[in-house]
């Protein structure tokens, strides 16, 4: 077997629940649906079904500016609490005041949704378990779209810096990778919406990020990735192909 470096881990990130703000992290755990707690919790429409049931920052965009963490060690039973911080300061917990905080921003009703840890389907997450991105993809579009771009428009899971200008997530399609203690399997490229053209600050929208990602990227940006086997990951892992 062949081992080729791809680059290094610059940055993890978690968030717990489904389109809010989440949280930096040095490490955490990659388990089979993906980072352990990413998108554990979400706000449900019961008028619906499957993927359009869950509430997203394309229907509320003010949801990119509650801050959420997991408050608590990691358990193999249930996800610790959730700790939500709003655009005020003002701090809430997984419960029915942050539902009524949360439903004046819609006129559909709303329920919420927490997941187990041993659920056996990819809690929240979108097509697959775990989103990844490089640097040298953030620069490359960042140069065509010829403004600042911040790598929170994207939300991946971790951020990689390549080992190569001329190596980014694209190529790594159908490929083995470890990194830690952990094994993906790197499957489909991420098709990207309109919530990228949403700044996670100001929530200004920007359309023409979104234009520019399908003019010269045909809307793929990133790329998604099961976990083939479960470990801990660090920032400053280095991340490597098996071959």
């Amino acid at each position: 077997m062949t081992i080729q470096l791809l680059g290094e881990i610059t940055h993890i990130a978690r968030y717990p629940v489904k389109s809010f703000a989440g949280e930096s992290l040095a490490g955490g755990k990659l388990e089979r649906y993906g980072l352990y707690g990413d998108r554990s919790h979400s706000f449900i429409d019961e008028t619906k079904e499957g993927w359009d049931s869950y509430f997203t920052a394309r229907d509320i965009p003010d949801m990119l500016r509650y801050r959420a963490e997991l408050a608590g060690e990691d358990s193999e039973n249930e996800f610790p609490e959730v700790r939500v911080t709003a655009p005020d300061g003002r701090t809430f917990s997984w419960n029915e005041e942050l539902l009524r905080e949360i439903q004046t921003y819609s006129g559909r009703k709303m329920s919420m949704k927490r997941h187990t840890p041993d659920s056996t389907d990819l809690l929240a997450v979108d097509e697959g378990s775990l989103l990844i991105v490089t640097d040298v993809s953030l620069r490359r579009l960042e140069a065509f779209w010829g403004k600042p771009l911040d790598p929170r428009r994207f939300r991946a899971n971790i951020v990689v810096a390549a080992d190569d200008e001329s190596c980014h997530e694209s190529r790594w399609i159908g490929k083995r990778l470890s990194i830690g203690e952990a094994e993906l399997h790197i499957d489909v490229p991420c098709e990207r919406c309109s919530m990228i053209a949403i700044d996670p600050d100001t929530l200004e929208r920007d359309t023409s990020l979104l234009k520019k990602v399908h003019e010269v990227m045909d809307l793929q940006f990133g790329v998604y990735a099961s976990v083939r086997k479960p470990g801990l990951i660090h920032v400053g892992d280095k991340v490597y192909e098996e071959g």
